[in-house]
């Protein structure tokens, strides 16, 4: 295969790199990833409206819903000569949004709701986060117990209790998209329904979690009588789940990109570490070199599955399964890659480095993230049966607890 681009993708590359060069924002995200404040916001949304503007945002996405209705090999090209200015950090603020709860609500939401979110969405000017997981409810996002119940008033309205874990970005974010628990009185998987919330709305509590990595983009957020209308509803009573994979496999086409430093930034390292005894770089050692070409082979195999996503994403599809495959090698890529730089700069790995633009300060941010991307979205051994059982075909594990109500399973916590 040809990996070079075409004469019209090159034609496209170049375009790009002429607006980038003219619009590069000279205030961005030089932060730990997560850790953003009002002033590193301010500069994302600034940005983000810019190339919506431009017909650079959501490259893929209808023209009627404001995007370009480009091709997803467009929408890699940008998304490369973003992040070789660096510029990649600007996006992390909209994932949530733009790469799992708007596509669900351009999927599976009312033609209001899409009015309503979706330029908005794309143009920086709301951040939306996503409340799946819960602590009794990780990987097994079906088991969650966060409930709503309908208004005793008949208002229509529903009464939400609960609490959700890890939750990405609520701190600072406006909107999100909600999963609970509607019928208990059902399996598991069928008595689910999802909201959209206002994360302003009374009741709502959340509590950043203070992390390894030294940033809390991780939160706890709890439910008090919040009161939400029907009208937020996202899809139909009790068809929760269908709706959830939809997000689901969003989020791992999002988080399937791969974070941080790649292996053309370690070769570049590699080629200013010395070697053995001191003996020219690193870039000498045989051992290291075919690392190298593995990492590669990887890389250019998680580009061409992604483009396989965004095609179907394009075609107004959900993602498949290989958006699985994806996100399993590159969060391994991610930790393995960092692990190899911290390994290779030696005592100096060590040396906290907080400008996460940096080549140094990228691979120790992809070391801490690299292990947090193998849990979230997924964990690498529940993405794994999704790939044997719906990729290979392979016979499904057993679950006892597949016609059992939801009320009626032990709960041993």
């Amino acid at each position: 295969m040809d990996f070079k681009d075409s004469p019209e993708e090159a034609e496209y590359r170049a375009r790009v790199r002429s607006w980038l060069k003219t619009n590069t924002p000279t205030s961005r995200i030089n932060r730990t990833i997560g850790d953003e404040d009002s002033q590193s916001i301010a500069a994302a949304k600034a940005w983000q409206a810019k190339k919506a503007d431009a017909g650079y945002a959501c490259t893929t996405w209808p023209k009627e819903w404001g995007g370009a209705g480009g091709t997803p090999t467009e929408s890699i090209i940008f998304e490369e000569e973003e992040e070789r200015l660096g510029l990649g950090n600007m996006a992390t603020v909209f994932t949530m949004g733009l790469g799992m709860c708007v596509p669900t609500i351009m999927a599976a939401g009312n033609e209001a709701d899409k009015k309503r979110f979706v330029v908005p969405a794309m143009r920086g000017e709301e951040i939306w986060c996503q409340l799946f997981s819960e602590p009794s409810a990780g990987s097994d996002v079906a088991a969650s117990r966060t409930r709503a119940v309908e208004a005793d008033d008949g208002s229509g309205d529903w009464i939400i209790n609960g609490q959700k874990v890890w939750t990405s970005c609520a701190h600072y974010s406006d909107l999100g998209l909600l999963l609970v628990r509607t019928d208990p009185g059902v399996p598991k998987h069928k008595g689910l329904t999802m909201f959209w919330i206002d994360m302003k709305s009374s009741g709502i509590d959340v509590r950043p979690i203070h992390q390894a990595a030294g940033s809390s983009d991780f939160n706890e957020v709890f439910f008090t009588d919040v009161r939400v209308k029907d009208s937020q509803r996202v899809g139909e009573i009790g068809r929760g789940w269908n709706v959830a994979l939809v997000t689901l496999m969003n989020e791992r086409l999002s988080v399937g990109g791969g974070f941080g430093p790649n292996w053309p930034e370690l070769m570049e390292l590699a080629s200013r570490l010395p070697g053995v005894e001191g003996k020219g770089s690193v870039l000498q050692d045989g051992g290291f070199r075919e690392k190298l070409a593995n990492w590669y082979v990887a890389a250019e195999g998680l580009k061409l599955t992604r483009l396989r996503s965004q095609t179907a994403l394009s075609r107004g599809q959900t993602p498949g399964s290989e958006a699985s495959i994806g996100k399993v090698v590159s969060a391994r890529q991610t930790q393995v890659l960092a692990t190899e730089a911290l390994d290779r700069l030696d005592q100096y790995g060590i040396v906290a480095n907080d400008d996460a633009t940096s080549i140094i300060g990228g691979f120790q941010q992809g070391f801490f993230w690299g292990a947090a991307m193998r849990i979230a979205g997924g964990t690498d051994e529940i993405l794994k049966n999704i790939i044997a059982e719906r990729v290979l075909g392979l016979p499904p594990e057993i679950r006892l607890d597949r016609d059992v109500a939801f009320k009626d399973i032990s709960r041993k916590i």
